[in-house]
């Protein structure tokens, strides 16, 4: 019995030293390894997927049926409501899809960071790639390029399935003045959206925290602040961070705007830069 487990022990011995060694490790985890890491996860959580299909869903699909709606009963709307429409065609086509759909980019933005604190992969991130500045610069750089491609392809897609929709009542081209700036614009507010949303979900940690504290600052604080007195309330309405970006989305200035178009973009895109340097500091200060 004796003799038996000593020529198994001595077997096994003898087949772990038959094992190779691994090769040893060249070079370092850099940035273009990172990148690649961060495109996978999230193009295989599922999540993503579902809200991409929301996205779609809303900026064409239920954009077209709304617009649908208004031209079959056209002759029974109010003249004050034609005449709103003939003036403001992308108020249908592309402001309130987009108003719709910032929600999912807002949820969308949060959860790219804060499923991994929630699941606890952010720790084996971590220790794979140490550098946090380099994760977190990987994360902004992926979902950048996802949520650019996408709001572009789905803001130029719901614009020319909507002219189609209104073109028996409502006429409008590209080439008509601000409406391209317009079209692009939609694209890159929802990718400067889907940014800053990422930030707060760096800074919060927390999937519910960080969607509530997003949404309530684009669906309430916004527009409350517009009840304000006086011209400091104006200018503190004006300044904030998606009241400013959605002028981007405007072909024409309207009476009382304190901003251009690409100013309020301008400062929007600032507040999206203030909340990644508080979330990089804090990403790299804070234990996993």
């Amino acid at each position: 019995m004796s003799s038996t487990g000593e020529r198994s022990v001595g077997d096994s011995a003898t087949t772990l030293l038959r094992i190779p060694p691994l090769a040893p490790a060249r070079g370092r985890a850099g940035l273009r390894g990172e990148l690649r890491s961060e495109w996978t996860k999230l193009r295989t959580v599922r999540s993503t997927m579902w809200s991409l299909v929301a996205m779609a869903a809303i900026s064409v699909g239920l954009m077209a049926l709304i617009a649908w709606a208004l031209m079959n009963r056209w002759n029974r709307l109010d003249p004050g409501e034609r005449t709103n429409l003939a003036h403001h065609p992308l108020e249908v086509i592309l402001a309130r899809p987009v108003f719709i759909s910032q929600l999912v980019v807002a949820v969308l933005g949060v959860m790219v960071i804060s499923a991994e604190y929630t699941t606890g992969m952010i720790r084996s991130t971590l220790q794979s790639q140490p550098r946090r500045l380099t994760v977190l610069a990987a994360k902004v750089a992926v979902f950048a390029a996802l949520m650019l491609v996408v709001g572009e392809v789905l803001s130029f897609a719901a614009f020319f399935v909507g002219r189609q929709v209104i073109a028996s009542h409502v006429p409008v081209d590209l080439n008509d003045p601000g409406v391209s700036r317009s079209v692009v614009g939609a694209g890159l507010y929802l990718a400067v959206l889907g940014l800053f949303s990422l930030g707060f979900g760096a800074i919060l940690r927390h999937t519910a925290g960080a969607i509530t504290a997003v949404l309530g600052l684009v669906l309430i604080v916004s527009n409350l602040t517009g009840l304000l007195p006086d011209s400091w309330g104006h200018h503190i309405n004006a300044y904030m961070p998606t009241n400013a970006g959605l002028l981007v989305i405007q072909p024409q200035p309207q009476p009382g705007d304190l901003l251009s178009a690409w100013q309020g973009f301008g400062v929007f895109a600032g507040w999206t830069v203030l909340v990644f340097a508080v979330a990089a500091f804090l990403f790299t200060t804070r234990d996993a």
